[in-house]
């Protein structure tokens, strides 16, 4: 399970690493400065948030009922920009949002460390005819986050 806790040990550093650089952030940069998705840093911290909560619910899923999982997959045909309009992260409270971004992360990264070995076989339908199994969902995780974490930086260096 080592590669389980370096999962889990990469979200922590990247929270470390990336609190203060979020809570610093001016509110212009924070909520005018667009993506290739028109999302600003808020709508995309919100998404952070919302993909941390769905796998975390997926990952106490998948412990518990029987494979293969029915679960609804919250990101596809546009619904995870229907999840950040309907929550108006836009207009969230920075210093909120961060701290939210932040406990959701510790929390996902504490359920990783205790997912039971036996169970990491068990899969999740993500979609038609595609069956994703615990394992590949958890260390595919951080590739997620720091996708989401490389925009926001983006969005920092941009003039």
């Amino acid at each position: 399970m080592k590669e389980i806790d370096s999962v889990s040990n990469e979200i922590i550093s990247l929270v470390n690493d990336w609190e203060p650089v979020l809570i610093s952030l001016p509110e212009d940069i924070i909520s005018q400065r667009r993506n290739s998705l028109n999302r600003t840093i808020k709508q995309i911290v919100g998404h952070i948030i919302d993909s941390s909560s769905n796998n975390t619910h997926k990952i106490v899923h998948l412990q518990y009922q029987t494979p293969p999982l029915i679960f609804p997959n919250y990101a596809t045909l546009g619904n995870n920009d229907r999840w950040i309009a309907i929550q108006d992260y836009q207009n969230e409270d920075w210093v909120t949002l961060v701290q939210l971004w932040k406990y959701s992360l510790i929390h996902i990264s504490h359920v990783i460390k205790n997912v039971r070995a036996d169970k990491m076989n068990n899969e999740w339908i993500s979609g038609p005819g595609k069956k994703v199994t615990l394992k590949m969902m958890i260390v595919d995780f951080p590739r997620h986050l720091k996708l989401h974490l490389s925009e926001i930086d983006e969005l920092i260096n941009k003039e």
